[in-house]
């Protein structure tokens, strides 16, 4: 069975910086794509990156860039995510998502994935 976890969250402070992991099992990660999304209260899932199959593309979101760096390790079925110079609009549920993927791209739109983790929360506060 296919199983994400996530990990990685917690309390920062503004420019501060969490590594999150999102751990596959039950299935070759890769064979997939992956992708990570947020969700603050009150608004929709967004996505803030994603890796392809392989780890060649990625692809951020415009609020992240230059501070997030997405990577995979395949042979720990294991992708991260750095992210640097933290701001309070970062908080944010972040979540892991994957889908079985031929080509060498990733998509950061929620409809592109069909599976997903549970989450871990990330909160940016002085």
């Amino acid at each position: 069975q296919l199983q994400l976890v996530e990990s990685g969250g917690g309390l920062v402070q503004p420019g501060g910086s969490l590594r999150l992991s999102c751990a596959a099992s039950g299935f070759i990660s890769d064979y997939y794509a992956i992708g990570w999304f947020r969700q603050a209260p009150g608004k929709e899932r967004e996505g803030v990156s994603c890796i392809s199959r392989s780890g060649g593309s990625t692809n951020y979101a415009d609020s992240v860039k230059g501070r997030f760096t997405i990577s995979r390790d395949n042979a720990k079925n294991t992708v991260y995510l750095q992210m640097n110079s933290l701001k309070p609009e970062d908080t944010a549920v972040y979540y892991c998502a994957a889908r079985f993927s031929y080509g060498s791209s990733c998509g950061l739109g929620v409809g592109f994935y069909s599976s997903w983790g549970q989450g871990t929360q990330v909160m940016v506060s002085s």
